[in-house]
């Protein structure tokens, strides 16, 4: 059962929250840091951040609907090679100027449609286009529409694995060895050259856009994670409150109602017989309230907003080995005779001081309310060098009643024991004597 929690625990825990607050800024900012690299809007001109906002919702209309974007560029493309045949256009490049109409219209047509399947299948389009490059290149026909494949070259170096590039050169080259062979016109390290060229400045930028949404995708991929990273340091944070403010409430509400019990029933059994006794019994009660009622009045303090407080919470330190006597004479107040035996200096840091305290208080607290009547108490307590410290705390109930029924304190005795590596050990004591033991050790500090 813990109170508020100790000078050097409230220490942790201010340094831990302290710590959180600094790991949620980092997370927050990390996130906005990314998201404003994302978006480029932190330094972006007005202008910048309008086209910026008009290409994201082009892209995510085209991601939505992406047919009606492939379609309108085959159409786009088909008409352009029409009007290449029909205006005349290709009598400018071909080598053959008497390829029948047909022909004309066959090959515009084939070096323009397979666009349409440039995103999806863009290996599969480059390679229904190579009969046509072949054709084209065969006849000596040569039109502009052949540069079309291109864009296709483009699609597969954005979007499949670059080993593909090799073969696909190795394609786009052949039907220009095969014109060079056939019409001879010019020298062939120009012809392959310019092509090539080509092939390779498409090939980077495709490699370029595609780093580039590597790129984005992964600073994307990172802000979400740093958002549900601070979403779940939040609920651990939230969580690890929780359980401190349980504890406090146990430590506050489980002891101090115990010994007001305690005084309550005594008080009862003294009134008939000696007045002045139970009227010592009220005097004790309302002081013990009074006390439960600060400490939860400080607890609440602490847990109000900043904001909706008009006073500051107020705070006193936590106890300390020193508070032991106020906390034994308040046990023998409500009828539970308590014997201390000390061994050595009590020269412990303030956290150490706080763990015994608290074992201390949840054993005599659990006697008051199980150990029944005419029950006695005793605490051994010896101290070592380095902080290392043994408490032993007996009583006389009948065995196995000192067991606390709320699941609650012993647990939290062990967690308080595990924070200085120590050990805790708790039941009944061995036969023939009988009642309940807590025994309590910590080790000799552990050099930092």
């Amino acid at each position: 059962m813990d109170r508020v929690a100790t000078e050097t625990t409230r220490t942790t825990e201010t340094t831990k929250t302290a710590e959180d607050k600094r790991t949620g800024e980092r997370t927050g900012a990390g996130t906005r840091e990314v998201a404003s690299e994302r978006t480029g809007e932190h330094t972006a001109e007005p202008l910048t951040q309008y086209v910026q906002r008009v290409t994201r919702r082009v892209r995510a209309w085209d991601r939505r609907h992406p047919l009606p974007w492939d379609l309108h560029i085959t159409g786009f493309w088909v008409t352009a090679a029409l009007i290449d045949v029909l205006g005349g256009g290709w009598l400018t490049t071909t080598h053959n100027p008497d390829t029948p109409a047909w022909l004309l219209l066959t090959l515009s047509v084939g070096f323009s449609v397979p666009l349409l399947w440039r995103r999806t299948h863009p290996a599969a389009a480059l390679l229904a286009v190579a009969p046509f490059a072949f054709v084209n290149a065969w006849t000596g026909t040569a039109l502009q529409a052949s540069l079309l494949q291109l864009v296709v070259i483009y699609h597969i170096a954005l979007r499949l694995p670059l080993r593909n590039l090799l073969w696909v050169t190795a394609l786009v080259l052949t039907p220009v060895v095969v014109s060079a062979a056939r019409h001879g016109e010019g020298r062939w390290s120009q012809q392959i050259g310019s092509q090539l060229t080509s092939v390779v400045v498409v090939a980077l930028i495709g490699i370029t856009v595609r780093t580039r949404q590597n790129h984005t995708e992964a600073l994307e991929d990172r802000a979400r994670r740093l958002e549900v990273e601070r979403d779940q340091q939040a609920q651990l944070a939230t969580a690890a409150e929780r359980a401190r403010i349980a504890r406090e409430m146990h430590d506050i509400i489980g002891h101090n109602l115990s010994v007001i019990t305690g005084l309550a029933d005594g008080g009862k059994y003294a009134a008939a017989k000696s007045p002045e006794r139970a009227a010592q019994a009220l005097d004790a009660i309302g002081t013990t309230s009074r006390q439960a009622m600060s400490e939860l009045r400080r607890l609440l303090n602490v847990l109000r907003d900043d904001e909706t407080s008009h006073h500051p919470a107020e705070l006193t330190p936590q106890p300390t080995l020193t508070d032991l006597e106020q906390l034994i004479n308040g046990v023998c107040a409500a009828g539970l005779p308590v014997h201390t035996t000390v061994e050595g200096r009590a020269d412990l840091p303030a956290g150490r001081q706080l763990t015994v305290y608290r074992v201390i208080q949840e054993a005599l607290t659990n006697t008051l309310k199980h150990a029944g009547p005419n029950t006695t108490a005793e605490i051994t307590l010896a101290y070592g060098s380095k902080g290392a410290v043994t408490a032993t705390i007996t009583d006389t109930g009948t065995a196995g009643t000192g067991t606390p029924a709320d699941g609650r304190g012993l647990p939290g005795m062990r967690e308080r024991t595990a924070l200085y590596g120590g050990t805790l050990e708790a039941g009944p004591r061995p036969h023939p004597e009988q009642g309940w033991r807590v025994h309590l050790h910590l080790p000799e500090e552990t050099p930092q």
